[in-house]
């Protein structure tokens, strides 16, 4: 049986992936911060899938969160076969209008922890010769949207350039770059998902079976539906100037319309 770790596995992307996986027989970790949430997560899935389920409650912005996850992949008696690296946040507001500290933040949970926790799983999975790592990006990687594009545009890079380089090993790195997601995701960044047009929404699982299915062609970046690739073959076209205005545009006409002031991340 197959062991895949999920996280920001209670929610969204993350839940859709821990449905698909435990009713393909894996076995899974969930991680995420809400240990209580965790739980019942993992007790929904064990009774109805009959797989293993085990919890790991950790926070992936910081070192510690970080640490526990790292211990956990390079377990080499538990395996790891398959990490998604789901846990992410959205923006709020410009740059001038977002505390330094959760630019760091978000730094520190798409970027840092994804090398890290990628890092920490593929050194087993060379060793084992096999293994599959999925980092959920976004189509933002392929626009001029701040922080939050930035670091996205860093995953799908990150992946599809180690997934060359693990090329021979039985590793396979892949992004999956989803546009909007009916989730938790939008409410948790402030954003009023009311102005987004009904066209654009995609559904979670169907997103999660689209990246699966990618995974299995060999594909080292996922872009679910028609929509939204034809949005990131645009970006590459377009020049940098007119996608910088359409960007600023559309975040103002859909995102939030005030600073953040709240603490804390979504899980």
């Amino acid at each position: 049986m197959t062991t895949s770790l999920i996280t920001g596995a209670t929610a969204g992307l993350g839940a859709a992936f821990a449905r698909r996986l435990a009713g393909d027989g894996h076995g899974l970790v969930l991680v995420a911060r809400d240990e209580k949430r965790l739980k019942e997560c993992a007790g929904d899935l064990r009774e109805k899938y009959a797989v293993p389920v085990e919890v790991l409650a950790a926070d992936l912005s910081t070192d510690k969160g970080i640490e526990a996850v790292e211990t956990r992949l390079r377990d080499r008696d538990r395996p790891v076969g398959l990490l998604v690296n789901n846990a992410g946040f959205g923006s709020r507001g410009i740059f001038a209008d977002t505390p330094m500290a959760d630019e760091l933040r978000m730094v520190k949970l798409h970027v840092e922890a994804v090398l890290r926790l990628t890092g920490a799983v593929t050194e087993v999975m060379i060793e084992r010769g096999r293994g599959y790592v999925i980092n959920v990006a976004s189509i933002a990687a392929f626009l001029p949207r701040g922080t939050y594009g930035a670091s996205k545009a860093w995953v799908v890079s990150f992946s599809q350039g180690a997934d060359k380089e693990l090329a021979g090993t039985g590793v396979r790195l892949m992004a999956v770059c989803p546009g909007f997601v009916r989730t938790e995701f939008h409410q948790r960044a402030g954003i009023d998902a009311t102005k987004i047009p009904v066209w654009a929404w995609l559904d979670a699982d169907k997103v999660v079976a689209t990246a699966i299915r990618d995974l299995a062609r060999g594909r080292s970046l996922s872009i679910p539906d028609a929509r939204y690739k034809a949005v990131a073959a645009a970006a590459r076209m377009a020049p940098s100037g007119a996608l910088g205005r359409f960007s600023t545009k559309a975040d103002r006409r859909y995102g939030p319309r005030y600073p953040r002031d709240e603490t804390g991340i979504p899980s």
